[in-house]
């Protein structure tokens, strides 16, 4: 045997070994242990504190049913189906095809794009719920999630109902180029359709927000809340940002506890208490006519006996 057949085989022993010793993705899946930072932890756990680790306080990324069942009234909702767009308008291809990438990220995740969109109560409110997949390539915002934002504003000012947006993306799809990009004008633009109703939107930061998500839909929020202190705001990454700026950053730099201390948010909130703070905003803001008509008859028979009292 000359000396490549031995370092072949040297070679294949190893890696029959590291296969042997490390368990396989699906045998990891279906494990009732994961890990956070390095520590094992049972999911079971995990799932309880509505994975959200005890220990570090770190916040594991959840899906949109699993968002829709913590923040709705008793977990109840309903779906909405949302447009989808064409599939794949560039025809791109690199290591595969932008087809073959959408294949998986539905059979990942069983959606059919990276936004679902639901209706429900929060706090007694009627209210409608649009939440990212970032399994589903990244959360990325394509023209079937364009649409998707687009479907729910329009639900909501038909019938007169918030809008909730849960973000967490790397930003507009590179697979389909300016049809993306052009997604960041046609949601902003939806937005402020919403806001001259006079219909409150929040943007709920879940980690990571980044490039033109941040830049579009995610800084419109009449309210901006952001579900851990350590979670990603930013538009470019910070190594482009420090070789632009040629300065060293501070080490919090494009978390959301820099971004609220600099005013680009307006509350950090663990995610178990998302939805009472989101239900107690929304009774605030939604204060019904017939209260304040109320309130403005309460004033003005005081003012009546003030000016009686006077004369």
């Amino acid at each position: 045997m000359n000396w490549i057949n031995r370092i072949k085989k040297f070679g294949e022993s190893i890696k029959q070994n590291i296969n042997k010793k490390f368990p396989t993705k699906s045998e990891r899946e279906s494990s009732p242990w994961t890990s956070c930072h390095g520590q094992p932890i049972l999911r079971s756990d995990l799932e309880k504190n509505l994975f959200v680790c005890q220990s570090c306080n770190h916040h594991h990324r959840i899906n949109p049913l699993q968002r829709f069942e913590m923040l709705f009234d008793n977990g109840n909702y309903e779906v909405l189906k949302t447009p989808i767009a064409q599939d794949d308008p560039l025809s791109w291809m690199d290591t595969k095809s932008y087809k073959d990438r959408l294949k998986e990220a539905r059979k990942k995740t069983k959606q059919d794009c990276a936004i679902l969109v639901a209706t429900g109560k929060i706090n007694g409110i009627d209210t409608t719920v649009a939440a990212s997949n970032f399994d589903f390539i990244g959360g990325s915002l394509g023209a079937s999630e364009t649409e998707a934002i687009i479907y729910a504003i329009d639900h909501c000012i038909k019938t007169k109902q918030p809008f909730i947006n849960v973000c967490a993306s790397g930003g507009a799809r590179m697979y389909e180029s300016l049809v993306a990009l052009s997604g960041m004008t046609k949601v902003t633009l939806a937005i402020n359709e919403l806001k001259s109703n006079s219909l409150p939107y929040f943007v709920v930061y879940s980690n990571p927000v980044a490039g033109g998500v941040t830049a579009s839909m995610a800084m419109l929020g009449d309210i901006q809340i952001a579900e851990n202190k350590d979670c990603l705001i930013a538009f470019s990454g910070r190594r482009v940002v420090q070789s632009t700026l040629k300065e060293e950053l501070p080490p919090d730099f494009q978390t959301a506890d820099f971004c609220l201390k600099h005013g680009m948010i307006d509350r950090i909130a663990d995610r178990k208490d998302l939805a009472k703070e989101i239900g107690l905003l929304l009774s605030i803001l939604l204060k019904t006519n017939s209260e304040v008509n109320s309130e403005n008859n309460e004033q003005t028979s005081e003012l009546s006996i003030q000016n009686k009292e006077a004369s």
